[in-house]
């Protein structure tokens, strides 16, 4: 454990860095205040907030709490420079201390994890985008439907500035945090967006940053959701070429591609109605499914590597009429997305930093010959045209230039981020590796595991060993 919270761990509850007296419970920036937790194994963490202003440059106004924890390190003799998650998104909270309480990561660091502006239980920006629970269609129509968000906007605006909730503000919020925890040099490790997030820590904070480990990589570059149609494109013309490589999967699925155009063009001509599913309650429902809707529901499908692996077996069912086996991952994921995720902090977000970026011209040119075509670009620009935007710094969609050690991790099968991406951002990072998996939106296994372990303990990548991701294996195609 690192000196500063031996000091933490003293007297409950801790309040550093408080800039002036306040009352009991009164927000003041600067305060942090962290509690032991016991988990349910008995073992002792920190949780608790620090507080910022809303504002930053102004210094007045609305103070956020910022929700933290600390998982101090195992090690009776730890390293000083901490781990710090940066979760996903954009929008997800980060301070689910049950996914990390277990990792190899806390053997020899303090886990740092926080819940970014706008997400978690740090003033989260959320919206309602359902009639309820059992209104099962919703998930498969278009997110973006401006009614929804227009009463969002009027929702939230009593009690937020929806301009101040940008990755640059966010990772400003971060550095004073670390500061406020007494550390000094830190490890990023994020994920998807979380890689956008620590890239543009890497660009305002660098001289505090060891090494950044980025999963999904999400570059400046990366203008959200322009490039989605064409990621899931390059996803499914490369699963399909699996498929076609593999003897059982090529046996079990000999015509693939046909099928899967000829689904997509039936569903054009016409809706399918879908019966057999049901509500969380049990409750039969009857669904209509479209083009559009099918293939964000694929798309969604691919973002694991367990569904990269199913995708050959949903997309023949669909072919002989059976849509239930794609539809009931792809409602899953799509409930669990919109239930983790506040879309008013996602919108202030994307909006200012991605959709501002894009331009008319681009959009036909990005989507042409893509299986979703330009309607979710359109769609989320159309909402973007009456939510809120902040102010960017200048030159802010410049490439992201560091001489920090950085490891990239890309899934060839990324619907989203492609490793196309990752070559990108890796083009301006002086001292990074990109190493490319057999596996979709996320890589896992003991292979990464020692990879990141490897990088972490080394402080470089100039010798690590990456003999193993030549052995890496997709996994078997699911048959039937």
């Amino acid at each position: 454990m690192t000196a500063a919270l031996a000091l933490v761990l003293l007297a409950f509850p801790f309040v550093a860095h408080v800039p002036a007296p306040q009352s009991p419970g009164e927000r003041v920036p600067g305060r942090l205040e962290l509690q032991e937790l016991q988990l349910e194994n008995g073992e002792t963490v920190l949780s608790g907030t620090y507080d910022v202003w809303e504002k930053r440059s102004a210094r007045q106004g609305r103070v956020l709490s910022l929700a933290v924890a600390v998982l101090p390190a195992r090690s009776a003799d730890p390293r000083p420079d901490p781990v710090v998650l940066i979760a996903g998104g954009p929008g997800q909270g980060g301070t689910a201390i049950r996914y990390w309480r277990d990792s190899w990561m806390r053997d020899e660091h303090d886990l740092v994890l926080f819940d970014q502006r706008g997400t978690g239980r740090s003033n989260p920006l959320h919206c309602e985008l359902s009639e309820g629970p059992e209104d099962v269609q919703s998930l498969l129509d278009p997110i973006f439907q401006p009614e929804r968000f227009r009463a969002c906007l009027d929702t939230l605006r009593g009690r937020a500035d929806l301009t101040q909730y940008s990755t640059p503000i966010a990772m400003d919020d971060l550095d004073e945090l670390l500061t406020a925890l007494g550390y000094g040099e830190v490890n990023l490790v994020g994920g998807s967006y979380g890689t956008r997030a620590a890239l543009v820590f890497l660009r305002r904070h660098g001289q505090r940053v060891r090494t950044a480990t980025l999963t999904g990589v999400a570059p400046l570059a990366f203008r959200n959701p322009l490039f989605h149609a064409r990621g899931a494109q390059l996803a499914l013309e490369r699963t399909l070429a699996a498929c076609a490589a593999d003897p059982d999967c090529a046996a079990a699925f000999p015509d693939l591609e046909r099928e899967t155009n000829e689904v997509f063009e039936r569903l054009r001509r016409a809706p399918a109605r879908v019966e057999g599913l049901a509500t969380r309650s049990g409750t039969p429902v009857s669904l209509t499914l479209d083009a559009v809707a099918f293939g964000e529901a694929l798309r969604i499908l691919m973002y694991r590597t367990a569904g990269t692996r199913g995708t050959p077996f949903a997309l023949h069912e669909a072919f002989v009429g059976r849509y239930e086996e794609l539809l009931a991952l792809g409602l899953a994921s799509a409930r669990g997305v919109r239930e983790s995720l506040a879309f008013g902090m996602l919108l202030s977000v994307t909006c200012a930093e991605d959709l501002a970026r894009i331009e008319e011209r681009e959009i036909e040119v990005a989507t042409r010959g893509t299986f979703l075509g330009a309607s979710r670009v359109r769609e989320q620009r159309a909402v973007c045209a009456f939510w809120p935007q902040g102010e960017l710094p200048e030159n802010y969609g410049d490439p992201v230039e560091s001489d920090v050690p950085v490891l990239l991790l890309s899934g060839r099968f990324d619907p989203v981020t492609p490793p196309e991406c990752a070559s990108e951002a890796a083009r301006h990072l002086a001292n990074s590796l990109h190493l490319v998996f057999p596996a979709a939106h996320g890589v896992g296994g003991p292979c990464v595991d020692g990879l990141r372990a490897e990088f972490l303990r080394e402080g470089s990548t100039a010798d690590l060993d990456t003999s193993c991701v030549a052995e890496a294996s997709l996994g078997a195609f699911r048959l039937r």
